[in-house]
């Protein structure tokens, strides 16, 4: 029996990005392709959509200090939601925004570029919110505040 199309694993942000993620620029709004005869006839530019959830989707770039690989240190993070996230405020002394991604989920995606191929994972999330300060037990705890936004992010693993 195969997977269904739309199959996501559900994962703990914690394991997914074990030292955090942080946010490096803004959160800005994806758009369909737009060909040059569609931009030679002036036709609007259309918002990309989710298409599980069908609402509009915006993309961020983020840090990853716990990736291997130097290429897998900048990861991008589609953000499917009804209005554009809001990043958590700027830390001082700091040049990112540390992030937590609540509700994550997993999808795996063969790529192939000739006979290379390989295994990319989407991932997604139901919140982007700033993380917690420590606990009272001393150990930080990294659970989100509040936010409703669903993000994706694609790595690469060796297949």
């Amino acid at each position: 029996m195969g997977a269904p199309k739309y199959a996501r694993f559900s994962v703990d942000f914690d394991e997914w990005f074990p030292q955090g993620l942080y946010l490096v620029g803004e959160i800005t709004p994806m758009t369909e392709y737009q060909s040059q005869e569609d931009k030679a006839r002036n036709r609007p530019i259309r918002p990309r959509v989710d298409e599980v959830t069908g609402r509009p989707l915006f993309r961020g770039t983020f840090a990853d200090p716990s990736a291997e690989k130097d290429r897998e240190k900048s990861v991008t993070l589609e953000f499917a939601c009804a209005h554009q996230p809001v990043p958590p405020a700027a830390v001082a002394g700091l040049p990112f925004r540390p992030v937590v991604l609540e509700g994550m989920t997993v999808a795996p995606r063969a790529e192939t570029s000739g006979q290379a191929k390989w295994l990319t994972w989407t991932s997604r999330a139901t919140g982007m919110t700033a993380p917690s300060s420590a606990s009272a037990d001393g150990t930080a705890a990294g659970k989100p505040t509040s936010s409703r936004s669903s993000a994706d992010t694609t790595g690469r693993a060796a297949a």
